[in-house]
């Protein structure tokens, strides 16, 4: 248990802050109660993570059920992959049709973390098509991302994405039937002068009551959706946002850098790491730090705490999907610049600004996390990795001033601070340093990934490097397993299931 000035954080306390979320849950539709309804990434997040801890079964089927409804409605481009930024109504049909970076990358990371747990392909299926849409939609030829695409096209509102049915008919000639009934076309999805295409079963449960075989189905769907894209790019798109803004690329490289890891992806890391070399060259100095923002003109305003706090992160996910030493010391690079330039020593958070504007009347603190998490949870959560990996006592100690900052707050609102409560579970329950060492090291990476064990951390590599969980630890001929806490290690192993065995949640 943790000491938090004169209150006393123990594992109950966990089951009463989820007793609290729950209130919020809409388990017809998925969701939080009430409209407009927005995906909340973070908070099913945390709500993964609480499962993993108690094993509550009722949870996990709002967990699931919540991120099949998103995948079926309006709000996910059947089409073309990819989320809007709300639904409307309740039941995820209707989408406010802007489509932003931010969400979309946090979605990812999202779905890749339910389908290690699930193994539930559907899961898969939406982060191979989200990215599909990323790539094509939202990506540089630089390997840069895109802020986002507008709602309109034509000055209406979802124009590009609804379809009539005779439209579908004239393309698909016998398949159309099918796959109408399917997408619900001018039935459920009626909407204004077209259809929103969405659906209200899985494709097996679909190809059982139309007495199809599921392969067959498969094929037809795929080949209908290849089909009505190539049609749909023939319109006016919606207006393109091509700010390259640090935090939300950020996001972006630490999704692929996360998917990656779970689907033991190279294409996807690999562009993972163009982004976070294009951002390191182009958009930061030692001197200067990160810019804000790289417009067309090249100017480069100074970097926010956002942009500090999600591209550590994202630094700190490509360590674990390379265990390549030079995106953490990165990381831990950009937090010393942090600590220097925002730190308020006074409360113990982080101002959103470095300041140097004379104009500012006062300097604001970000502490709420919303549909992006607070720049202030993001640090915090930081500082405890970065302290585990170099073992510095003095980030771990500030992490934990800052939780405790915000401690009475988070247990009455639990859902607002969501990313607080993330970093009281791994505060509170045992964090695990896995370290890897020898020639097998990224084989087994891969497997250890193919599990969900969110309370831990990767280290390790071909050889020791400068962390002091690899010293000394290399066996020639050999690649060990050491999981460890901060304060002493299980046997060493070089089998999977044992080092799994190790990773109990306590």
């Amino acid at each position: 248990m943790i000491n938090f000035v004169n209150e006393e954080f123990t594992k109950q306390d966990a089951d009463k802050i989820f007793e609290i979320v729950s209130t919020l849950f809409d388990k017809i539709n998925g969701g939080t109660k009430g409209t407009p309804k927005f995906p909340m990434p973070n908070l099913f997040l945390l709500l993964l993570r609480y499962y993993h801890i108690n094993k509550n079964d009722d949870l996990l089927k709002y967990i699931n059920l919540t991120l099949r409804k998103m995948a079926f409605g309006g709000i996910y481009d059947q089409i073309g992959g990819g989320f809007a930024r709300y639904s409307t109504d309740e039941i995820w049909k209707v989408p406010h049709f802007e489509k932003m970076l931010y969400d979309n990358a946090q979605l990812v990371t999202l779905y890749s973390e339910a389908y290690q747990l699930t193994q539930d392909k559907l899961y898969k299926d939406i982060v191979y098509e989200t990215l599909g849409f990323i790539e094509r939609e939202l990506t540089s030829k630089e390997g840069t991302f895109y802020s986002s695409l507008d709602a309109d096209s034509e000055g209406i509102e979802g124009k590009f994405y609804v379809w009539k049915k005779n439209e579908i008919q004239d393309i698909l000639k016998d398949d159309a039937s099918l796959f109408c009934d399917y997408f619900e076309v001018d039935n459920e999805g009626s909407w204004e002068n077209g259809s929103i295409l969405l659906r209200n079963q899985d494709i097996e449960s679909f190809a059982k009551k139309n007495n199809i075989e599921t392969n067959k189905l498969k094929e037809i769907i795929k080949n209908g959706k290849e089909k009505l894209l190539l049609e749909r790019n023939k319109r006016i798109k919606p207006g393109l946002d091509d700010k390259l803004l640090t935090s939300w690329n950020a996001l972006m490289i630490k999704a692929y850098a996360d998917a990656s890891a779970v689907f033991s992806d190279s294409s996807m890391l690999e562009k993972a790491i163009q982004g976070a070399e294009f951002i390191l060259k182009h958009m930061s100095s030692n001197e200067e730090g990160l810019s804000h923002v790289l417009n067309s003109d090249k100017s480069a305003p100074e970097g926010m705490l956002e942009d500090y706090c999600f591209f550590i992160e994202a630094l700190i996910s490509l360590y674990q999907a390379t265990l390549d030493i030079k995106w953490l010391q990165e990381a831990d690079n950009l937090m010393k610049y942090v600590l220097e330039h925002f730190y308020d020593s006074s409360s113990g958070m982080f101002y959103i600004n470095e300041g140097k504007d004379q104009n500012l009347i006062k300097r604001p603190r970000d502490v709420i996390d919303n549909v992006i998490p607070s720049s202030n949870s993001s640090i915090a959560r930081s500082l405890l990795r970065l302290g585990l990996y170099f073992d510095k006592d003095d980030y771990k100690e500030k992490s934990k001033k800052m939780l405790k900052n915000l401690y009475e707050s988070l247990m009455k609102y639990p859902a607002t601070f969501s990313n607080w409560v993330i970093l009281l579970l791994e505060t509170t329950y045992t964090q695990y340093i896995v370290t890897i060492l020898g020639k097998d090291v990224h084989e087994k990476r891969k497997d250890l990934n193919q599990h969900y064990e969110p309370f831990k951390i990767f280290a390790g590599g071909l050889k020791e490097d400068i962390l002091p969980h690899t010293q000394q630890r290399l066996i020639e001929g050999e690649t060990m397993i050491y999981v460890c806490t901060e304060k002493d290690c299980r046997k060493p192993t070089t089998e999977i299931e044992e080092a799994l065995k190790q990773l109990v949640v306590v």
